[in-house]
């Protein structure tokens, strides 16, 4: 890892634990906002830790494109989950076969890149 990448990574570590510090939940209730700042600190904690062994560039490059994505969604909506994707359910194809392959390939690509880690983590 480059000091430059290092640098822009503990940057966003650092914004993001600053974010959860004055994180107030929609809803305003007390309960909920300690619960929503816990998530924050945990989510980033789990997964700044799951990819610090990460050093091909081009993987480093879209970690850090879903962290400013996670980010950038979660200021604008209020909301520090990530945003659930409407994708057509799989009750077409059949249990096992080329078109369970293939719709579950389209699904792989067709997720947002703030999605990427949200399945391997939860």
């Amino acid at each position: 890892m480059t000091p430059v990448t290092r640098q822009e990574v503990l940057g966003l570590y650092r914004k993001i634990f600053r974010i959860a510090k004055k994180w107030q939940s929609a809803s305003g209730q007390i309960e909920e906002t300690i619960q929503e700042k816990e998530y924050i600190k945990n989510e980033a904690k789990t997964l700044f830790r799951k990819n610090k062994n990460v050093m091909d560039p081009k993987l480093i490059k879209q970690c850090i494109e879903e962290c400013e994505a996670r980010i950038e969604i979660g200021l604008h909506y209020n909301i520090p989950y990530p945003r659930p994707i409407h994708l057509p359910p799989m009750g077409l194809a059949h249990k096992q076969g080329r078109t369970l392959r293939h719709q579950e390939k389209l699904r792989k690509i067709s997720k947002p890149i703030y999605l990427k880690s949200h399945d391997e983590v939860s």
